[in-house]
């Protein structure tokens, strides 16, 4: 990996897997009674959220303590950004703490490339406006080759609002990366304008799809979308792309369900849906925190022998 993580674009097969492989390592880690390792001790990472967050936050700052890293929180709201300073010399000001990663979600896209600009820090894309959201795909592919083995020759179906979605957009790039067919389903107005460059089908019609889906990845269909326009009425898209009970069984039966959360119940899925044994949200939830604790590893890049000292001296 270089010194950043900004996006899924430009990374390969090879460093996507060896950041998997990784996040084995972690994963065993946490589920140790005490889930702690001292790799990035004297190491701090911030995270810089201009949006609001829970899982993505939570996910990073736990990683980041499990790793024994110092961890520095800051959020929009309560900042001097409302008194007129501007992002610059907020970065400026959270790097002069001594800080070496800075887990950035920000509104607009192309913000974390700009900040990776102005500081010698790592920067990791925590998700940037309609661009992407790394660490998210990294974590749903992760998930998937936990349940599967392997992405090669999967089929995954990734449904809904495909025109505004970070998500959607990087997992495309991962999955692909790793072998995988992707159709996105969604009605022509959640679309991106243009699909030129991307390794994807496209359909209209889930219930065609169902029944030849590995994986069905629901996205979270956001409000404004309806008084933007873009789709009729919120009954309409729940009678042609939610998931339940009945379209849930056209399904093969080893297909997986994914969502990126949080999730709107009776909306992209019902709680039957949900409750399903083929549904690995949760465990999407788990992943994030060892995927994140592998990224903040590579890129701080130190520790590693304090790390494989920790291994043997679990295995004991």
């Amino acid at each position: 990996m270089t010194a950043h993580l900004l996006g899924i674009d430009g990374m390969d097969r090879a460093e996507i897997e060896e950041l998997l492989d990784l996040t084995d390592t972690f994963a065993e880690i946490g589920r140790r009674p005490i889930a702690r390792v001292p790799a990035l001790r004297g190491r701090t990472v911030a995270t810089l959220f201009f949006e609001d967050s829970t899982r993505t936050r939570v996910s990073f700052d736990t990683a980041a303590k499990r790793l024994s890293a110092d961890t520095l929180n800051f959020a929009a709201g309560s900042s001097s950004l409302s008194k007129g300073e501007s992002l610059r010399d907020t970065v400026d000001v959270i790097a002069s703490y001594g800080v070496d990663a800075l887990v950035v979600r920000h509104p607009m896209a192309g913000t974390p490339h700009r900040i990776a600009d102005w500081t010698d820090a790592s920067v990791v894309n925590a998700g940037d406006g309609s661009h992407e959201h790394p660490t998210q795909a990294l974590l749903d592919a992760y998930t998937i080759r936990q349940h599967r083995g392997s992405l090669d020759g999967m089929h995954i179906g990734i449904v809904g609002d495909i025109r505004h979605s970070r998500v959607a957009r990087s997992n495309v790039l991962a999955f692909s990366a790793l072998g995988a067919q992707v159709t996105l389903v969604a009605p022509t107005t959640l679309l991106p304008p243009s699909l030129v460059g991307w390794p994807v089908r496209v359909s209209q019609d889930l219930d065609e799809v169902l029944p030849t889906l590995d994986a069905c990845y629901l996205l979270r269909m956001q409000s404004e979308r309806i008084t933007e326009g873009l789709i009729p009425s919120l009954r309409e898209y729940v009678a042609d792309y939610g998931l339940n009970a009945t379209r849930a069984a056209r399904l093969p039966t080893e297909a997986l369900i994914c969502h990126p959360g949080p999730t709107n119940r009776g909306v992209e899925l019902s709680a039957e849906v949900a409750a399903d044994p083929r549904s690995v949200i949760l465990d999407q939830v788990v992943n994030g925190v060892s995927v994140r604790m592998a990224v903040l590893f590579l890129l701080l890049g130190s520790g590693r022998e304090l790390l494989e000292r920790s291994e043997s001296e679990a295995g004991a």
